[in-house]
C-alpha cells in the first residue's frame, strides 16, 4: 500500500498532474470519475495568495468528491511561500505540494518553479519552511535538473526526504528540455530503487498508454505514475491503465456516446464553477481532444468553439452522437 502520510492510495496509484489552465475542478471531476487516485490543483502563485488575488484564491476551490487532493503552490521567496502554505492549509486540502518543476519563462525567470533547481540550498530551505507552516503532508514535484550538467535529482531526493517531505514526483526531463525529446526515466528508477529512499517516488513524463505504464512500473520500480498531457480530453486513460495492469488485456476504448457524455459533464461543471461566459470560453480548448481522430470533425469543432449559447452547444454534442453513432476511435 502506497501512503503519503496517512493517505492511502492503493498498491500502484495513478496521479493526475497539476497543469496550468487545465487541472481545474471541472477537469478533475471527470478524471476522478475515471480512476485518478490523487489529484492536484493547478499550480497557485504564492504571491497571488498573500495578495488575495482573485485568480489565485479561486484556484483553492476543492470539493469533497475530489479527495484525496493536494494544493500545489509555487514561488521564489521563502517567506512568501511560508505564508502561502498557511493560506493553502486553511482551504483544507489533503496535502500541500510544492512546484519545483515548472519550466516556463514567466515562472522560472522569477526564481520560482524549475529555477530552484539552480539553487538547491534555497530549495531545501524553502521546503523546510513550508513543512513547518502546515500540519498537512508536504510533497514536491520537480525535474531531473536545470540542464544536462546539473542533474542533481538524486541528491535533491535525499535532502528533501531528510527534512520531511512525504513523497516526490519527478518529471524525467530537465528545465532546458521543456517538453521536448523523450523523458529519461533512468534517474527516476535509480532513486526509486535506492534503499535509502523511504518515501514514495512517482514518475512523470510520456506515459500515454497502458503499455508504457506497465513498462515504467516493472522497469523502474516506481511507486506510482503521474499522468499529465495524456489525460487532456482522454480521462479514460486512468481506467485503461488500471485494467491493463490488473488483467494484461485492453479495456474497450470509449464509444462516441461515452465521449459525448463525459464532454458534456465537463462542460456542465465548467459552467457551474466558472459561470456562463468564462465556462463556455475555457471549455473550447478541450473539444478537439475529446473527439481526436474523428473523421471530418473540424467543421463541428469550429461550431463548438464559436458558439456562446450553452443550449446550442448541448445540441451540437447531441449531433455528434447522431453523426458518429457508436464509432470507436
Amino acid at each position: 500500500m502506497v501512503k503519503i502520510g496517512n493517505i492511502e492510495l492503493g498498491e500502484f496509484p495513478l496521479l493526475l498532474a497539476p497543469m496550468e489552465d487545465v487541472s481545474d475542478p471541472p477537469f478533475r471531476s471527470v478524471c476522478k470519475a475515471n480512476g485518478a487516485d490523487l489529484m492536484y490543483t493547478e499550480f497557485i502563485s504564492s504571491e497571488g495568495l498573500i495578495r488575495n488575488a482573485v485568480k489565485s484564491t479561486h484556484k483553492l476551490d476543492i470539493f469533497e468528491e475530489e479527495r484525496p487532493i493536494g494544493i500545489q503552490i509555487f514561488g521564489g521567496e521563502i517567506d512568501v511561500m511560508r505564508e502561502a502554505a498557511k493560506i493553502a492549509t486553511a482551504a483544507n486540502p489533503d496535502l500541500i505540494d510544492i512546484n519545483f518543476g515548472c519550466p516556463v519563462k514567466a515562472v522560472a525567470c522569477r526564481g520560482a518553479g524549475a529555477a530552484l533547481l539552480r539553487d538547491i540550498p534555497k530549495m531545501v530551505e524553502m521546503t523546510k519552511m513550508v513543512i513547518e507552516s502546515t500540519h498537512l503532508p508536504v510533497t514536491v514535484k520537480t525535474r531531473l535538473g536545470w540542464d544536462d550538467s546539473t542533474k542533481y535529482i538524486h541528491e535533491v531526493a535525499l535532502r528533501l526526504q531528510d527534512i520531511g517531505i512525504k513523497a516526490l514526483s519527478i518529471h524525467g526531463r530537465t528545465r532546458v528540455q521543456m517538453y521536448k525529446g523523450e523523458a529519461d526515466w533512468g534517474l527516476i528508477g535509480d532513486i526509486a530503487n535506492d534503499p535509502n529512499i523511504e518515501i514514495p517516488i512517482f514518475g512523470n513524463g510520456d506515459v500515454d498508454s497502458p503499455e508504457k505504464a506497465l513498462e515504467m512500473k516493472e522497469r523502474y520500480n516506481v511507486d506510482g505514475i503521474m499522468i499529465g498531457r495524456a489525460a487532456i480530453g482522454y480521462p479514460w486513460i486512468f481506467r485503461e491503465i488500471k485494467h491493463y495492469l490488473l488483467t494484461g488485456t485492453h479495456r474497450a476504448a470509449p464509444t462516441t456516446s461515452e465521449r459525448v457524455d463525459v464532454c458534456r459533464q465537463h462542460f456542465n461543471e465548467s459552467l457551474k464553477w466558472k459561470g456562463k461566459v468564462r465556462g463556455v470560453f475555457e471549455m473550447r480548448r478541450h473539444y478537439s481532444n475529446y473527439f481526436k481522430g474523428y473523421t471530418d470533425f473540424k467543421p463541428i469543432r469550429m461550431r463548438l468553439v464559436q458558439e456562446n449559447d450553452p443550449e446550442i452547444i448541448h445540441a451540437i454534442l447531441d449531433e455528434i452522437n447522431g453523426i458518429y453513432e457508436e464509432q470507436m476511435i
